[in-house]
């Protein structure tokens, strides 16, 4: 099975919540926590969630982090990407959801 879809969460609680929501709608779905490293195996998936801590790290460690994933997905041969942010905006005080995004 391709890997489809690629989504980069900036909490735990949230990415925990969209994986759930896509496997609840069938689809097989992979959580990782933290960026992935080259070593890290991915099981036959069609969606992998990498939950990260990054609303409330400063905001271009964010940026990095986020990128850092994204790169690994697209290694992965993610063809469709998804940013998870918090709905309540509680990010730093300069922000990290627009950089990220």
């Amino acid at each position: 099975m391709p890997l489809l879809l690629g989504c980069v969460g900036d909490d735990f609680t949230g990415s925990t919540d969209l994986a759930n929501t896509m496997v609840k709608q069938g689809m097989s779905t992979v959580q990782l926590i933290g960026v992935p490293d080259a070593a890290t195996k991915l099981p036959n998936t069609a969606a992998v969630v990498v939950a990260l801590k990054s609303r409330t790290i400063a905001p271009q460690e964010a940026v990095e982090q986020s990128l850092a994933a994204l790169g690994w997905m697209k290694g992965h041969g993610a063809r469709q990407f998804f940013f998870k942010y918090c709905s309540t905006f509680d990010s730093t005080d300069d922000g990290n959801i627009g950089p990220v995004a």
